[in-house]
């Protein structure tokens, strides 16, 4: 299993499937091919659906064109076996001689793969226990917790990595408060961070707990959504949950910087869980994947603040994925806007419900966190690609401005 460090990696929205990703390859390519005279770029399955609500091309082109003209051909209807987020990059000389064709995959999260038996861009292993249940027993066996097994596994630069995470995470909060008007593309949607932050702090005790989460998760979403500077948490599209409960919990209960980095350790463990043995691409198993992965994520977090048992925050992770099995990836328009900025802040409200429900228990239960994470992967596989970032189903489909 690789390190946390994948799964959180900071960059610009609004897609870590669809503008990360893709502007990663084609840095990498270009490495390889700055001489280059022109680039074509072939877009396959999901990317190409919807690439240009992502991005995708403006990524793709602020990398390449600097160095020679691209011509980006879109395949919405041609997916690829190994996963829907397919890309053939192509490099000519002057007399149009073909250099390389490299296909490369965006799995989620911002991170690349290749369907092949010499990859180019692999990295090492961190973890050797690969599924909950083990990490769980070595927990209760030593008397550590989820945060100590990571340090065992990571680098030590590990925590300055994490502190850099959570204060980015931080800054998008605090930027996406201040921000107000329209968020760019067709559907005119205006920012509501701000108004809700305003709205809650006129509350009493319990409305306004929540109406702050709401506004946090708000302010990351919309960043995101416009251009701006997150963490993936696991995904772009997911990226406003984790840190929305932290910041909350930070303000409200005034848990130190340490902790909470911590928590973001645990945090990832449980992300990283579902990345390995699983998806937290959209596109390959729908939002289930992203939200509830990041819902899973943010419930650990938080219930290991508050003191919970390893067993406990297993299960106040497992809820949070659990509820969230089925929910389709349907981007209105191709944009992370509709219905995914919503969502991001009803999740980070789950995640401090599946704390306390958890809290209240003694850790036991008849459902592991792996096997919610086997029957997402499973039921991602058996959903039909119409719900699965295409925009051609579910809320995407034949949406009216009301």
């Amino acid at each position: 299993m690789k390190s946390i460090k994948e799964l959180y990696r900071i960059g610009t929205g609004p897609s870590s499937s669809h503008t990360m990703g893709p502007r990663k390859a084609a840095e990498i390519f270009l490495a390889r091919h700055r001489n280059a005279a022109s680039f074509k770029v072939t877009l396959y399955g999901s990317l190409a659906a919807t690439g240009k609500g992502h991005m995708t091309d403006v990524a793709i082109n602020d990398t390449l064109t600097p160095v020679a003209p691209v011509e980006i051909v879109w395949q919405p209807k041609v997916f690829l076996p190994f996963h829907p987020n397919a890309m053939t990059f192509a490099a000519f000389d002057a007399r149009q001689k073909l250099l390389e064709n490299w296909t490369v995959y965006s799995i989620g999260g911002g991170g690349l793969a290749e369907n092949n038996e010499e990859p180019t861009i692999e990295s090492k292993e961190v973890y050797d226990m690969r599924s909950m249940t083990e990490i769980l027993n070595w927990c209760e066996r030593t008397g550590k917790s989820y945060w100590e097994y990571v340090k065992e596994c990571e680098d030590e630069d590990i925590w300055d990595y994490l502190d850099v995470v959570w204060n980015t995470m931080k800054e998008a909060i605090r930027r996406g408060l201040e921000e107000e008007g329209v968020l760019p593309g067709p559907l005119n949607l205006r920012r509501k961070a701000s108004t809700y932050y305003i709205k809650a702090t006129g509350y009493k005790d319990s409305l306004k707990t929540r109406g702050l989460v709401f506004a946090y998760a708000l302010a990351v979403s919309e960043e995101n959504a416009s251009g701006g500077k997150i963490v993936t948490a696991p995904t772009c599209g997911s990226c406003g949950v984790v840190p929305a409960v932290l910041y909350h919990l930070h303000k409200s209960r005034d848990f130190s910087d340490i902790r909470i980095i911590r928590a973001l350790a645990t945090a990832g463990l449980f992300g990283n869980i579902v990345k390995h043995n699983a998806s937290i691409s959209g596109a390959e198993v729908g939002c289930q994947g992203e939200v509830g992965v990041a819902c899973a994520m943010a419930s650990a977090a938080a219930n290991q603040l508050f003191g919970g048992s390893p067993a406990q925050t297993e299960y106040a992770a497992e809820m949070g994925l659990e509820h969230h099995l089925g929910m389709t990836c349907d981007p209105v328009c191709g944009l992370v806007q509709i219905p995914c900025i919503e969502r991001n802040a009803y999740a980070a409200a789950r995640a401090l419900d599946a704390n306390i429900y958890s809290s209240f228990t003694d850790g036991i239960h008849r459902v592991s966190f792996d096997k919610v994470v086997q029957v997402m992967k499973q039921t991602g596989h058996d959903l039909p690609s119409l719900y699965k970032e295409t925009s051609e189903g579910g809320l995407a489909k034949d949406y009216e401005q009301m």
